[in-house]
């Protein structure tokens, strides 16, 4: 039996929708501080906060929407979604607008449309949708591989545009994986190849493979020791993994070597540590680490309080370039200070830690599955900019979602969160 329509109000979660106004609005807020003019009006669309205003409008009128629609339609369609979604990524090589070097937008006069954005909504749909199946078993390698397909191709046209940045994202998908019960092995394997990696960019092949062969042998020395037969059980799996190892350092020595652009090498030379001369150190810091070592100056220029709304000099005087998008963090740490920082840090947590909340009483895979879909993309855009911003991690191109200037990220991250509300409301509103 569906309960009466006009009930879908009292059953939507209010808490997460606050807590989406109260970050939009401090991202609007932001956006004013970083762009402010003195003499320009509050509506006027030639600026970015005109136009986020705009944004911020539609917004409501796609949640409206959203929140109209019956719920099962997300998982009927989630498929069809999924598909056209991919022909706008192809669309791009065709129609596509280049900007920096990245053709990954349609252009329609002075606004442009990022179909990245919206992908990860139509990806976490898809995801859900065949892993809700009765039949499946994320254990079945035939499964689980359908799963990767899913996710390897639009991470696969996201990076060919390129934009490493949105196609990193993905790797958000691992966390819904292993809630829904892929091996731990698997992961720890993903995260050794990254070790590996990031090892052999640093300290080169030969010190890398003697590195993680000791550590392998000092894994099957435990083994042995545990059991004697070891080795004459699992010897296919000892000699496969002493040449994974041997196949692993040599496929990141040459993806580093070979495929990443000179200024994607800089910023992981910079980032690693990885320059001793201090001439070429400072060389970096004023070009591919400029944002970064700017963003920190003015985040650490803040203090505990900050300087006050509209009070910060050097947003101001724009020395974080692209302050408004990707660095918009920087505004809020000199403003508003540590305290401000931590506040903005504490109502993402907090949103994240609802939507999992929420997810895990679903009555529906299909729901619990989108759920945490939604919270482990909003937890890998939200931690790697700031990490990005406080020179932690280096610098990808991600935007902090619902602070970042654009329209297609504030769409795409409404739509990905109210997709969740509308299915969270719907559990409750049909008996």
């Amino acid at each position: 039996m569906r309960l009466n329509k006009s009930n879908i109000l009292a059953e939507l979660n209010w808490g997460i929708i606050l807590l989406y106004l109260i970050l939009v609005g401090l991202g609007w807020f932001s956006i004013y501080a970083t762009t402010y003019n003195e003499g320009q009006e509050l509506f006027d669309l030639s600026t970015h906060y005109g136009k986020q205003l705009l944004f911020i409008g539609l917004s409501i009128g796609l949640i409206i929407l959203i929140l109209s629609i019956e719920a099962s339609f997300y998982e009927r369609f989630s498929s069809i979604f999924y598909s056209i979604s991919l022909l706008f990524l192809v669309g791009l090589f065709l129609f596509g607008k280049s900007i920096n070097g990245q053709t990954a937008w349609y252009s329609f006069g002075s606004f442009s449309l990022q179909p990245a954005e919206f992908v990860k909504t139509t990806t976490s749909l898809a995801i859900a949708k065949i892993m809700s199946d009765n039949l499946f078993d994320i254990k079945k390698l035939s499964d689980l591989r359908n799963v990767l397909i899913i996710l390897i191709i639009p991470f696969t046209l996201i990076l060919l545009q390129p934009d490493f940045g949105s196609a990193i994202i993905y790797s958000a998908f691992i966390f819904v994986l292993l809630r829904e019960g892929l091996s731990i092995q698997f992961f720890s394997a993903m995260l050794g190849i990254l070790l590996i990696f990031i090892s052999t960019i640093k300290y080169g092949i030969n010190s890398t493979i003697i590195i993680v062969l000791l550590v392998v042998g000092l894994f099957f020395y435990y083994a042995y020791r545990k059991q004697a037969l070891f080795f004459r059980r699992n010897w296919p799996f000892v000699i496969s993994s002493v040449v994974l190892v041997f196949v692993i350092t040599l496929t990141s020595s040459f993806l580093h070597n070979r495929v990443l652009k000179p200024h994607h090498k800089d910023r992981l030379a910079l980032w690693l540590r990885m320059e001793k001369d201090p001439k070429k150190v400072r060389q970096l810091k004023r070009t591919y680490g400029f944002n970064n070592d700017q963003s920190i100056k003015t985040i650490a220029s803040g203090g505990l309080l900050g300087k006050g709304f509209l009070e910060g000099d050097r947003t101001n005087g724009k020395f974080v370039p692209e302050q408004h998008t990707d660095y918009i963090f920087s505004t809020i740490g000199e403003e508003f200070g540590l305290v401000g920082a931590s506040t903005v840090i504490i109502l993402f947590v907090l949103l994240i830690i609802v939507i999992i909340l929420r997810a895990e009483k679903q009555k529906s895979k299909f729901s619990r599955i989108y759920g945490y879909s939604v919270a482990s993309i909003l937890f890998i855009h939200f931690a790697i900019n700031i990490g990005m911003v406080l020179d932690l991690l280096p610098t990808v191109g991600i935007p902090l979602p619902f602070f970042s200037y654009g329209g297609s990220s504030l769409w795409g991250f409404t739509i990905l969160l109210f997709i969740f509300v509308k299915l969270d409301a719907n559990q409750t509103n049909v008996l």
